[in-house]
């Protein structure tokens, strides 16, 4: 494991800042993914979840914003919206967008596949 640890600091020290920031986006999806797929399922009949907003704090990184949208809405598959959701931090970090503007687009992006999961429900 020490050695795959290293291969992928080695890695990432030869990418440029906004690389760095996209690959951590992506480790940070996955380990929340990950998380995700550990928790038992229970056989109870099955209750609509809420989502549990967390506030946006004043000053919040894109990455950050991904980690307590990640949080809020637990009961989406992030992987349906990684497409979405990595190419638009992607573009911003290429293009130096403003932060909060992104911000924003990912709230939206989680909002509406909330929406897509609620129509969807069947308990």
């Amino acid at each position: 494991m020490a050695s795959a640890q290293q291969q992928l600091t080695e890695l990432f020290q030869q990418l440029d800042a906004a690389d760095q920031a996209t690959l951590l986006a992506f480790a940070a999806f996955l380990a929340d993914r990950s998380v995700a797929h550990s928790v038992p399922v229970k056989q109870e009949p099955r209750v609509l979840a809420e989502p549990v907003l967390i506030e946006r704090p004043a000053q919040e990184s894109v990455v950050g914003a991904l980690k307590r949208l990640s949080k809020s809405y637990p009961m989406l598959n992030k992987a349906d919206m990684l497409g979405a959701t990595s190419e638009l931090v992607a573009t911003t970090l290429m293009q130096g967008s403003d932060p909060a503007g992104v911000i924003d687009e990912l709230e939206e992006i989680f909002s509406r596949h909330y929406e897509q999961f609620k129509s969807g429900y069947r308990g």
